[in-house]
């Protein structure tokens, strides 16, 4: 008989451009929500770790910002998690990189510039390919490959799951072999404060698209998780009063949307009813002052 395939596991690290469907695959493997959706740009702020457990593998998946270059970004915050990304690279044990599924762009090729310099297996994922056609995928492939020296290319539809099995399987055999990391019924250690102010920050971009800019910050202040209810009271903190206004709307219209549309996401996660309060106070600056930082262990 032949010797029994050893356990595998690692960290994969999740980049690309903004926007390339990097949070909509990670929830998509993960089969939940725990990175934050947005059709507007860099909207991830943390590494989120997703971890999945096989019977011959497990994999921790960590989610980054949009990779842009640190000096285009706006406030020391923002190029903070840039940073932070990016110096991940050398320690994980496979990248990810994904792309949407066009031709090589200039930010695309700034990132690969940077993969061809990492000593780690980088497989390249073409998202969105349910949009194009066979030749025009195959293309896309062939195009990608003179770009840069990825271990393996796989076209995928991160929102219908095309080829995501096959994308797994790859990730599996770049992984070491090693025991398990973490226990197999962990899925993620990504604080529960953190995910469900990231699940309000997205309703802020859902319900106020054009009228509010990045300048939200949401603090979960206390959670009362009981029998049959979790209690949850939350800030949401903005630059400026005008601001402020926006959020809230007429009649408090938009800020109540904002807490149904949240409420729905809490309560299929916590499988009981969820009661969530939502203040909206002014912060002013606060993406301009270095201090902030050092406070993201509180703030989303």
């Amino acid at each position: 008989m032949e010797e029994e395939s050893k356990y595998r596991s690692g960290y994969v690290t999740i980049v690309g451009p903004p926007n390339a469907g990097k949070s909509t695959l990670l929830n998509y493997l993960m089969g939940e929500k725990l990175s934050i959706v947005s059709p507007r740009p860099q909207t991830t702020r943390f590494l989120i770790k997703g971890v999945i457990t096989f019977p011959e593998a497990q994999l921790i998946f960590v989610d980054t910002p949009g990779m842009q270059e640190a000096d285009k970004l706006r406030t020391p915050v923002e190029r903070g998690w840039v940073i932070q990304a990016l110096k991940f690279l050398e320690e994980t044990d496979v990248v990810m990189m994904i792309v949407e599924a066009h031709l090589p762009r200039e930010e695309e090729n700034l990132l690969i510039e940077r993969l061809n310099q990492v000593k780690k297996p980088v497989l390249l994922a073409i998202n969105k390919i349910d949009k194009l056609e066979k030749d025009r995928v195959e293309r896309l492939i062939e195009e990608y490959k003179k770009a840069g020296n990825f271990s393996k290319i796989i076209p995928i539809s991160a929102k219908k799951g095309t080829n995501i099995s096959i994308l797994v399987g790859e990730i599996i055999l770049a992984l070491p072999e090693r025991p398990p990391i973490y226990p197999e019924d962990v899925r993620t250690d990504f604080p529960r404060e953190l995910w469900i102010a990231e699940v309000i920050r997205e309703k802020i971009f859902q319900v106020t698209y054009q009228e509010i800019p990045y300048a939200a910050l949401v603090k979960v202040d206390n959670i009362e998780d009981k029998k049959k209810v979790v209690c949850i009271q939350a800030t949401i903190y903005m630059e400026e009063p005008s601001q402020k206004g926006i959020i809230i709307g007429k009649g408090a219209n938009k800020l109540k949307e904002i807490g149904i549309r949240a409420r729905k996401d809490l309560e299929a996660f916590f499988h009981k009813k969820v009661y969530l309060g939502l203040e909206v106070k002014v912060e002013k600056g606060w993406r301009r002052k270095e201090i902030l930082s050092k406070r993201e262990e509180s703030f989303v």
